[in-house]
């Protein structure tokens, strides 16, 4: 195996320009984002797990958007906190990420601009919701015990 030695800014570019050749831009995201969140608020399971959190949805979309963009443009526009966000949701289960992950993957196939962008968009998610699951209910306690 070889290994190159680049700068954050050169392996930021190239990230860049593998997803600009895919089709993949803000607008992209943007459409991306406002179409996924709409089929979230119209589910059946999920909607309602969303709907006791966020109340101001043209506040939470731009939020979205710049998280998304950060994912898979690497522009570094989100400067949340995921975890702690998602550990407010009242009333997941572990399940409703599969929910989740196939809305998601739904919406990027019907969106795509090229089909690299699915397993692109595919790779991260699952890795945002294995973490998110991990910290929600596998290690939840080591908060609880570290509080104590």
């Amino acid at each position: 195996m070889t290994y190159r030695v680049r700068s954050a800014q050169q392996r930021r570019a190239e990230i860049q320009a593998r997803a600009t050749a895919m089709g993949i831009d803000d607008a992209f995201i943007s459409d991306l984002v406002e179409t996924f969140y709409g089929r979230i608020r119209a589910h059946e399971r999920l909607g309602p797990i969303f709907a006791k959190t966020i109340d101001d949805w043209n506040e939470h979309l731009p939020k979205m958007k710049d998280f998304w963009s950060s994912v898979a443009l690497t522009t570094g526009r989100y400067s949340g906190k995921p975890v702690p966000a998602h550990q407010k949701l009242t009333g997941v289960a572990k399940e409703d990420f599969s929910l989740w992950l196939g809305v998601f993957e739904t919406t990027v196939r019907d969106l795509a601009p090229t089909p690299d962008v699915v397993p692109y968009f595919m790779e991260r998610a699952e890795r945002i919701a294995e973490s998110l699951k991990l910290a929600m209910f596998t290690l939840p306690g080591l908060k609880k015990s570290r509080e104590t």
